[in-house]
């Protein structure tokens, strides 16, 4: 019974992991016969997945949504604020999950029941997230994070408008491979089949993604992993900062106040290092600020020459004394 349980686990983490599995890969990589493997699908639809079946020579089983949710999973009400909480983690409110946030998010968007689909979207649609500075970064639409990561995770090409610099709308067929998250934006690294070449693409600018059905073999990306793609492209587009800078403070108190959007290492018990890419000065001076605690620059020196010109600006601001 044990063998059998934890068979039905590893059955129902399979199916999540991928959109489609041929009966007979299935059941091979459970080790099991064709009749073993429909005894534990069937078991599994017992319990309240929706599991699709398609017959003949390519059948085959996948996880589909359903007209509830499991049962012993998790209610509407829970489900509604998981995936809400998955939405305001995947735009990196907290250190470290975002990338994660947005594939469990993928995983429960795919079985949720339409109905409450329409309330996530509904909720996230009238709520406002707050930022920082003077020109907010674009917000992303969850809808086009879940899409997207669900087509890198089944090797399926998209099919998007896109925005490019000078405001064109373009068309684009895509081999999706991965999505980055750099600073406080998310980028899509994929093949664009249309201009032959591995471009990256600003997910603020997508809009109407697709998948077309086709799976693809993934091709090798010619950098040592996604996101220096996507650094090396934002350098080659135009102006970007590598900020450095040395903050006395405790790293877990740094990573509390600007984590998401920097990498946060010790330098000592009250001191640490902090680095950041940015193609704004005006965001690396703001949250420096916010920290409440000396710093020094270490580059680049248009920063320094830019938090030297806000001191110049608030010391004169100090200065006046206010009207009564």
């Amino acid at each position: 019974m044990a063998n059998t349980s934890a068979r039905t686990l590893r059955l129902l983490s399979l199916l999540q992991a991928r959109r489609y599995w041929l009966g007979a890969e299935l059941a091979g990589r459970l080790q099991v016969s064709p009749r073993t493997l429909r005894r534990d699908i069937d078991r599994l639809r017992e319990l309240g997945y929706p599991i699709q079946a398609q017959r003949g020579v390519d059948g085959g089983y996948q996880l589909a949504a359903g007209t509830a949710l499991p049962p012993l999973v998790v209610d509407d009400e829970e489900a509604v604020a998981l995936a809400l909480g998955l939405q305001a983690a995947a735009h990196g409110a907290v250190e470290g999950i975002a990338e994660s946030s947005v594939r469990a998010l993928a995983k429960v968007v795919q079985v949720m029941p339409a109905r409450l689909r329409r309330r996530v979207e509904a909720l996230g649609a009238m709520t406002v997230p707050a930022g920082w500075g003077s020109a907010p970064v674009p917000a992303v639409d969850p809808g086009i994070l879940t899409a997207i990561a669900l087509a890198c995770r089944d090797s399926e090409r998209l099919r998007f408008s896109y925005t490019v610099a000078d405001g064109q709308r373009t068309a684009r067929h895509v081999e999706p491979h991965r999505m980055v998250q750099l600073g406080q934006r998310w980028y899509l690294v994929g093949y664009d089949l249309g201009r032959h070449a591995w471009r990256t693409f600003r997910l603020d600018r997508l809009a109407e993604p697709r998948g077309t059905g086709a799976r693809f073999r993934p091709r090798e990306l010619p950098a040592a992993d996604a996101a220096a793609f996507v650094r090396a492209a934002i350098k080659n587009a135009g102006a970007v900062y590598e900020v450095e800078v040395t903050i006395e403070a405790p790293a877990a108190a740094v990573r509390e106040r600007i984590g998401p959007w920097s990498v946060v290492e010790e330098a000592g018990a009250a001191r640490c290092q902090v680095r950041m890419t940015t193609d704004s000065l005006d965001w690396p001076a703001m949250a420096l600020g916010a920290v409440g605690a000396d710093f020094q620059v270490i580059s680049p020196s248009a920063l320094l020459d830019h938090v030297r010109d806000w001191g110049r600006r608030f010391s004169q601001a100090g200065a006046v004394s206010p009207q009564r």
